[in-house]
């Protein structure tokens, strides 16, 4: 309990329960408000230690850190990087708090064993929890525990304490949160609190899984995929929504390591974008089944962006499998931090504005390490102006020299406001 780790499995005669329940009436009992005050007494002496000099004057560091619970930086990478898209997380913290206890225990401080089998957890409200705690300069660093027993709960593939994808954990995240969303929230209809934002309703077109929610209105985008039979000409058209775009990162440029490395042409984000959308031809393992032929066929494939999300969430893909483990490519991408033009990527490009294609860099999550089974992730994430580097507990402020020199494995752009036409992130 002191210090915030996390114990899963009880003893046989319950130790591990007892314990918490004791700990239960401690906090309820008549020292509460004593405890309450020397609390505020230590957050308040340790926010004098969270001052740093900017321009030549003393401002507070109001970032928080998220501790780690074993291995659990990959999920404290994401959850920092989607505190910092400021309409997605404002939105969440603007729902109203659900109580999902009542009785003798409403509105205590409940201590959880993982063995308790309570099925009546949500994880909508937990990451709201959990994004309410960052950012209001209170404490150095939260421990995320009772979200981390949600995901243990609903995804049971986060069960457990070895390391996993970053990227994997953000898409079962967010489709686990579209998919609750959808269900109404506190006896409230998703689609009445979508309502009540009027720019994420009018961009509420693009679905997932049913009902569009938050997180197809911000992360949701729709590609074109066009198949064309090499034989006869048919072609064949699909439109697939997405919530990011996973990217290869071109064979030519997996030796080139660092970005001052200087045998060959740097791979740069559009070199992926363009592997990406380019016209490709399928292999024999991929052929296409053809109406017209009526059988398989060699045929090439394209995407197009039929429609372009608020927020890009771009993946790069540098984890593959080989006859017998999955290698990394530790391959420098360069990327921009403003001005992403996506705008050659799309289906019917002369419908869009002069700056509605543009996107600015948010958020980026590191993998530092050989392989995805280990290593460490960190995130660097844009605030205010600022950049700040999230190594779990730690938050520091950097710049965005080191932010572009950073090997990138998950980057999150935001749509640029054509009205404020700003470089300003």
């Amino acid at each position: 309990y002191r210090c915030d780790d996390f114990v899963v499995n009880d003893t046989k005669l319950g130790l591990v329960q007892k314990v918490r329940e004791h700990l239960q009436n401690l906090e309820n009992s008549a020292f509460t408000s004593d405890r309450h005050r020397k609390r505020k007494l230590l957050e308040n002496s340790s926010l004098t230690s969270k001052l740093l000099k900017v321009n030549g004057s003393t401002t507070a560091l109001c970032a928080t850190g998220l501790r780690n619970l074993g291995n659990t930086c990959f999920m404290n990478a994401i959850l920092q990087s989607l505190s910092n898209i400021q309409q997605f997380c404002c939105y969440f913290k603007e729902l109203p708090a659900v109580e999902l206890r009542n009785g003798k225990t409403a509105g205590r401080r409940t201590y959880h064993t993982r063995s308790q089998g309570d099925n009546n957890v949500s994880l909508v409200e937990e990451f709201r929890k959990t994004l309410c705690a960052l950012w209001q300069g209170s404490q150095t660093a939260f421990s995320p525990e009772s979200l981390f027993y949600v995901v243990w709960k609903i995804m049971p593939n986060f069960r457990g304490y070895q390391q996993q994808d970053a990227h994997e954990f953000m898409r079962y995240l967010l489709d686990h949160l579209h998919l609750e969303l959808q269900g109404g929230f506190n006896g409230v209809s998703r689609s009445v609190i979508l309502q009540e934002n009027s720019s994420l309703s009018a961009s509420n077109k693009c679905c997932i899984n049913g009902a569009s929610t938050v997180v197809t209105a911000i992360f949701g985008g729709i590609l074109q995929n066009e198949v064309n039979c090499l034989i006869c000409g048919t072609e064949s058209r699909k439109f697939d929504p997405f919530l990011d775009l996973s990217l290869d990162i071109p064979s030519q440029f997996r030796n080139k390591r660092t970005k001052n490395q200087e045998n060959g042409p740097m791979c740069t984000l559009r070199d992926c974008l363009r592997s990406f959308t380019d016209l490709e031809e399928l292999d024999e393992t991929e052929l296409y089944m053809c109406h017209k032929c009526k059988k398989k066929q060699k045929s090439t494939k394209k995407f197009w962006i039929q429609k372009l999300p608020k927020v890009l969430c771009l993946h790069l893909k540098r984890f593959h499998w080989t006859a017998y483990l999955r290698n990394k490519v530790d391959t420098y991408v360069e990327f921009p931090l403003r001005g992403l033009d996506m705008k050659c990527y799309l289906l019917e490009p002369e419908n869009s504005g002069p700056e509605s294609c543009l996107y600015d860099l948010a958020a980026v999550v590191v993998h530092h390490g050989s392989g995805v089974g280990s290593g460490h992730y960190t995130a660097y994430a844009a605030h205010e102006g600022r950049w700040f580097h999230f190594n779990d507990s730690t938050v520091t402020l950097t710049d965005e020299e080191t932010v572009v020199k950073a090997k990138a494995y998950i980057l999150f752009y935001v749509e640029r406001q054509a009205k404020s036409g700003s470089d300003k992130l």
